[in-house]
């Protein structure tokens, strides 16, 4: 079966997670990524996290699917001179550093595009290529913070917390960092005419604040900390069964409360009590006390089916373990099972989205060796011989 992105190069020189996740969306859907280590040490995420047997991290062996691991000094002018033959017959190359790394390194926009000017550049840092804030180092809990999603989570007696991992900002900022690229893609298709996609870390979190932004604009209201709940639709909280487990419901409307109240719960005098969205945001304690009651007398399965009968918007709330165990996670193959070439199975998130056509797959986990496919790309690509390669080797260079 063929694979949409087949025959696409993609250089992934980042490090941890976004944009090198950008590269690896890219890479489940059929490019080539080649990913670039330090010599020696490798990439960080190699020890972020939770270790695998032989101590490589299983973060590392997930997220860095697909890739073939080269390494090479970018510090050093050898170095540079590599990454320019080889961004010289690439489509992509990623990057996170600091604004003006790449530059120190001779490996900038300039300096690439005069090998190539047809390379699409993805560059994705703490704060973006621009503005007073670009040379602050950052991560996804900075990003978090400063995009406005951090203060709006969690209760506003406590301080606020990140929203779900500190890991979210630079998932999404690889998803769009992926999505620039091929933008730029398409660009190129009917140009000939290389760019380069700038993302900053907190940007996609700040994209995603529903109507938080014109809110304010239009009648300056800020937006604060409520808990699991919503602010401008009630009930749509998390809610304990009698069992222990958690379950969420979301009525968004008249109608998905009238089948909450009336058809689930059996208690249709409160489409009386609580005839509009207004007077439920009003008195959003009682009547979500009022839903927890109905909850807590069941267990969650119970809740559930009675709320699925009533079609309801509902769902568990899943820990990592149940998650394992979902039937609708299962069918979707949400969670693979990929042979570990340290032994046994690892277990891992499946590819998304789904495409009938050209799905994507999973051919490889993260390289365990720093420099696995050295001899393949500089001896295929560039030519060299593996006397090259020892001479390169011997000096610090890959």
């Amino acid at each position: 079966m063929s694979r949409a992105l087949e025959g696409l190069t993609v250089l992934d020189l980042a490090t941890f997670v976004a944009a090198p996740f950008c590269c690896t969306v890219l890479g489940e859907f059929g490019a080539e990524v080649i990913k670039v280590e330090q010599p020696g040490r490798g990439d960080d995420l190699r020890r972020l996290g939770t270790p695998a047997a032989s101590g490589i991290s299983l973060w590392w062996l997930a997220e860095s699917r697909n890739k073939k691991s080269i390494t090479c000094n970018l510090r050093d002018a050898e170095g540079q001179a590599l990454i320019k033959r080889l961004a010289a017959r690439a489509d992509i190359l990623a990057e996170n550093f600091r604004p003006g790394t790449m530059e120190r390194w001779n490996l900038g926009w300039d300096d690439l595009r005069a090998v190539n000017p047809g390379l699409i550049m993805v560059r994705i840092s703490a704060f973006g290529q621009t503005g007073p804030y670009r040379d602050r180092p950052g991560f996804g809990r900075i990003a978090g913070a400063v995009s406005g999603v951090s203060y709006i989570s969690g209760y506003p007696d406590r301080p606020p917390v990140s929203p779900g991992t500190p890991t979210i900002p630079d998932y999404l900022a690889g998803v769009l960092g992926a999505l620039g690229a091929l933008t730029a893609l398409q660009h190129r298709h009917r140009t000939g005419e290389g760019q380069v996609v700038d993302v900053a870390l907190y940007e996609p979190m700040l994209r995603m604040l529903d109507e938080m932004i014109p809110a304010y604009a239009a009648v300056g209201h800020v937006r604060e900390r409520i808990g699991s709940g919503t602010e401008y639709v009630v009930p749509h909280n998390h809610y304990q069964a009698g069992d222990g487990r958690w379950i969420a419901i979301a009525c968004t409307n008249d109608r998905m409360f009238e089948r909450l109240v009336g058809d689930a719960m059996g208690r249709r005098e409160l489409l009386q009590e609580f005839p509009t969205m207004k007077e439920r945001i009003e008195r959003r304690v009682e009547l979500d006390g009022m839903v927890q009651d109905w909850v807590g007398k069941r267990t969650a399965r119970e809740a559930l089916a009675a709320l699925d009968a009533a079609e309801v918007p509902c769902g568990p709330v899943n820990s990592v373990r149940d998650l394992f165990d979902d039937p609708q996670v299962k069918a979707r193959d949400n969670i693979i099972q990929f042979p570990n070439p340290l032994g046994g199975m690892l277990a891992m998130a499946g590819v998304v989205p789904k495409l009938s056509a050209t799905p994507g797959t999973v051919e490889s986990t993260g390289p365990v060796e720093v420099g696995q496919h050295n001899e393949e790309i500089y001896c295929g690509r560039l030519g060299l011989t593996r006397d090259d390669l020892a001479a390169l080797r011997d000096r610090g260079i890959i």
